[in-house]
């Protein structure tokens, strides 16, 4: 069977919520007209069962079935 689902890596930056935390994801994209690099980022909510995670932990998230309206990733593991 293959593994289709996307994987990201990022730091935590938010656990109020019940069973979920905000991940931020740091991209490097390359402008296309311009060829120049710049860092994009995005905010990811995911689900993290235990309420182990912390603000400042690298975790690594995992796409899945749609949990909320909103949170549509689960995380695998902390990296650091």
């Amino acid at each position: 069977m293959d593994n289709k689902k996307r994987k990201l890596e990022g730091e935590v930056v938010g656990n109020k919520m019940d069973k979920t935390v905000v991940v931020n994801v740091t991209s490097i994209k390359i402008h296309s007209k311009y060829k120049k690099r710049y860092k994009s980022t995005k905010k990811y909510k995911a689900h993290d069962e235990k309420n182990e995670y912390r603000v400042g932990d690298v975790v690594a998230i995992e796409e899945c079935r749609p949990l909320s309206k909103d949170k549509t990733w689960r995380v695998i593991k902390k990296i650091k």
